[in-house]
């Protein structure tokens, strides 16, 4: 992960954590409401075209596409969440959703791993974006991430 200390706080310490995640979340919190809005709803339709010989494929809800691009354009994501996963022995969404529910603030690294799970695959499988709405883990990521954020930096 990208997201670097600026020397002014310890390392991974929480001042540090806030400082370094805040600004990243934020650029996706305009995309909460939409999330949990959506959540158990199907936002990806299947096209295909009879006529055509062709394989059928995704077409997204523009907010996805939208909530999709502001995170690809953050350093919160990982192409080394398999480690996140394999660490926290997560191998479903009823697993990500329990750790998200018992994530601490130390646990930060590892929620933008789950976020970055469902960016990355979600580019190569037409699928995954739609069940991260659909199941409400991207929702549940990004409003753990926050409500983290807002607590910690009200003690600092």
């Amino acid at each position: 992960m990208s997201i670097q200390n600026d020397g002014s706080v310890n390392e991974n310490s929480v001042e540090d954590i806030v400082s370094r995640y805040r600004p990243e979340v934020d650029k996706l919190l305009p995309y909460v409401r939409w999330l949990q809005d959506n959540a158990k709803s199907e936002v990806a339709q299947s096209y295909s075209n009879g006529d055509l010989k062709s394989m059928p494929f995704p077409v997204y809800d523009s907010n996805l596409l939208m909530f999709v691009k502001a995170a690809q354009n953050t350093n919160l994501i990982d192409r080394n969440y398999v480690y996140v996963y394999s660490r926290n022995h997560l191998n479903s969404a009823k697993d990500e959703l329990m750790f998200i529910r018992e994530a601490q603030i130390m646990d930060m690294d590892d929620l933008a791993g789950i976020l970055s799970k469902y960016i990355l695959t979600g580019m190569t499988k037409g699928t995954v974006w739609a069940e991260g709405v659909y199941n409400g883990v991207l929702f549940q990521v990004v409003s753990k991430m926050d409500e983290l954020l807002n607590y910690w930096s009200s003690k600092a």
